[in-house]
């Protein structure tokens, strides 16, 4: 069962134990659970045959009839929904898909149109092109680069959506594009101007079939918002009364986006035949992006994203993503609830409203890395057009024609690449780029390493939480601007969300690091995932040169003790188990060394405490009033000791105050334990501490007896 309330039934006795048990039964049967709401009957226990008759209670007929009233009227509800649902795919049908062959069928016999439109794109991208050559001869191309990324820019803007598509594309690119560009093309959101209002209330009324004034009681007179494939209203449905958003098309878009890419895509071709210095396949990143704008244009697509992402991500309470109307969308119109809400960028007013906005980007990024690392499908246009701040301090996710989605394989890889970077392996991190596809399997890394570790040395001079996230993605960029990367998609546009996320952040707080709002995250997935792949990774953060890091584990617990969803039973059970495999030899004798390690810091600990505890000239009768010399050990090892069994301390309290917490959540791992496996490891790490203090104690026997002058 699912969901946050419940309908509890009224009860009164009955007098007929038979009746009451067939009754029983039948409301037994009609419980329902519906998503999103928990309806639940209290039914007790059926009474023993001493028990009196009376003892048994069931709904009375009104309140029984009011109960299955709603759950009648939920189930309608979800059943007109989905049925809405069917009749708006079914509109849908006929919407179009990027199909480079019959493009190219089309405008084949177009040659005067395609010139015209092919004149208009070679005049101003001609032009650009000359400047960066003429920039290139002075010896100015890096001095230029901020004007001739603005120049673009506006290029992108005059030639229409597909171009501002193209540029909003370009800008997660940092394999294909400087940093300069990457910023300056970021900019191109809201960037075209407005249609006219006649033409968007014409297409509502065909795409839907229904007169403007039988859908909504009010609508706007001009639109509240525009972007680069459509403009949004805002009305009031006339059959509910709810307050809406209404997104429609812009008129003639398709056919200018199609012949656009048409003559772009024959540009690919011209560059993968002579530009040499361009590693990537341009043809095949060009058909990439033309699919994801045509998914765009389906708005009906837009909608089941949107229902998508709402039961993946807003089960917190946090935030919020608007329902769909589905009687009202289409291909080309798409009907949601309206959301009251600041962007994201315009502080001044949220802190108006009460509201935090370090508290909304900390929100945003939890989700992103959720959306990232956990399911793998994301938002992928999280600019602060589509981010609001609602006045009971959600985070409000709009428009979701951008999604996209990360390779199960890749999400681990991320995560094993921030590991890497903690312990700056450069080898590892170099060899995750195959993992993460950045690299086919031929290419050698070898040649990378220098330039990462180049790169890390220098920034990671402070701790790895200090790091600015965009540091990072600028420093990461011109390592893949110089060798043979090919950047998947999904990779550049999860760059692109969580630089923006740290761009809002550092408006608020320039001293906001995303990486340290990221660390609870990255330490409970490490700390509670089993994957094969995240055991691994736990296991180089915690072990090095064949000693355990404790104060690495203990980091980790801090850490991901921030998360909410952390619990220290499910950081438990993967290590045991993964210590009592087959495979686990290895790491079972590191464990029974470092058992045997911290077996004796805490003997050690405990008779240092006891020898404090006793009175003074008792205190003096034993070795003096000098125990670290009785036990042959320099004041070093006797501080490292101590600070082990205070570390070993810490951890368990760490473990005990997580949420949910009690000893008996350990009996699964008594349970492990009880295998011939870990008895034996057992009796290994009794053995190892027997010999240690063994050996302790021989020393202290064999000592020679102090000297009148000692």
């Amino acid at each position: 069962m699912v969901g946050a309330s419940a309908i509890t039934l009224n009860c009164v006795p009955l007098p007929n134990y038979d009746e009451q048990k067939r009754k029983l039964k039948k409301v037994r049967r009609r419980v329902v659970v519906i998503r999103g709401a928990l309806v639940e009957t209290k039914a007790r226990p059926l009474p023993s045959s001493s028990s009196s008759s009376s003892s048994l209670e069931l709904p009375t007929t009104s309140n029984s009839s009011n109960y299955y009233a709603v759950v009648k009227k939920s189930v309608r509800g979800r059943s007109d929904e989905r049925q809405a649902e069917t009749r708006a795919l079914a509109r849908a049908v006929g919407a179009s898909v990027y199909n480079p062959e019959l493009l190219a069928s089309k405008y084949g016999s177009q040659p005067l149109k395609v010139l015209r439109r092919a004149l208009g794109i070679l005049i101003s991208l001609g032009g650009f092109s000359l400047s960066l050559f003429l920039d290139q001869r002075r010896g100015q191309l890096d001095s230029n680069k901020r004007l001739r990324a603005v120049e673009l820019r506006k290029i992108f803007t005059r030639l229409g959506p597909t171009f501002v598509k193209v540029g909003q594309g370009l800008s997660t690119r940092p394999d294909l594009c400087p940093p300069e560009y990457l910023e300056e093309l970021s900019e191109l959101q809201d960037a075209l101007p407005t249609f006219p209002n006649a033409d968007a209330f014409s297409c509502i009324e065909k795409e839907l079939g229904m007169s403007l004034d039988s859908i909504f009681t009010v609508i706007s007179p001009s639109p509240i918002a525009a972007a680069s494939l459509g403009q949004v209203y805002k009305a009031r449905l006339k059959y509910s009364g709810r307050t809406v958003a209404v997104k429609v098309q812009r008129p003639g878009i398709e056919e200018a986006i199609e012949l656009d890419f048409y003559l772009v895509r024959s540009l690919g071709f011209l560059i993968n035949k002579y530009v040499d210095i361009f590693t990537s396949d341009a043809v095949a990143l060009i058909d990439e992006f033309a699919r994801r704008v045509y998914q765009e244009l389906n708005y009906v697509q837009e909608g089941q994203n949107a229902l998508r992402f709402k039961k993946l991500y807003a089960d917190r309470e946090d935030v919020l993503v608007p329902n769909i109307y589905w009687d009202y969308t289409s291909t080309k119109v798409l009907t949601m609830d309206w959301v009251d809400g600041i962007k994201l960028n315009e502080q001044a007013a949220i802190e108006r409203q009460g509201l935090n906005l370090l508290d909304l980007v900390n929100t945003g990024i939890q989700c992103s890395l959720r959306q990232l690392l956990e399911y793998g499908y994301f938002h992928a246009d999280p600019h602060p057009g589509n981010l609001l701040a609602t006045p009971e301090g959600k985070l409000a996710f709009l428009d979701f024609g951008m999604m996209s989605e990360t390779p199960e394989k890749a999400r681990f890889a991320i995560i094993g690449h921030v590991v890497h970077m903690v312990n700056r392996d450069y080898e590892a991190m170099a060899r995750d780029y195959y993992a993460l596809d950045f690299l086919s399997p031929d290419v050698d890394v070898s040649p990378i390493v220098p330039a990462l570790k180049n790169f890390f040395d220098d920034a990671l001079n402070s701790t790895v939480s200090e790091l600015n996230f965009k540091t990072i993605v600028d420093g990461l960029g011109a390592v893949l601007y110089q060798y043979p990367f090919d950047v998947p998609a999904y990779y550049a546009l999860i760059l692109r969300s969580l630089t923006v996320l740290e761009g809002l952040a550092l408006y608020a707080d320039p001293n906001f690091k995303v990486l340290a709002a990221s660390y609870p995250y990255f330490a409970k997935r490490l700390l509670t995932d089993p994957n094969p792949y995240l055991r691994d990774a736990l296991l180089e953060l915690l072990f090095k040169d064949g000693r355990f890091r404790w104060n690495r584990l203990e980091n980790l617990l801090v850490q991901g003790s921030k998360d909410r969803d952390f619990a220290s039973k499910e950081a438990l059970q993967p290590i045991v188990k993964l210590l009592l495999s087959p495979d686990g030899e290895e790491l079972r004798s590191l464990v029974i060394k470092e058992a045997s390690r911290v077996s004796e810091a805490v003997v050690i600990g405990a008779a240092f405490d006891g020898y404090k505890s006793l009175p003074e000239p008792m205190r003096n009768l034993i070795a003096n009033g000098n125990p670290v010399g009785s036990l042959r050990m320099n004041e070093n090892e006797v501080a490292d000791m101590l600070d082990l069994r205070d570390r070993i301390i810490r951890i368990w309290s760490l473990l005990q105050s997580s949420e949910g917490f009690n000893p008996a959540l350990l009996q699964p791992i008594v349970q492990v334990l009880q295998e011939p496996e870990a008895r034996n490891l057992g009796g290994r790490v009794v053995e190892g501490v027997t010999q240690r203090l063994a050996a302790r104690l021989l020393q202290q026997l064999l000592r020679p007896p102090p000297t009148a002058q000692s």
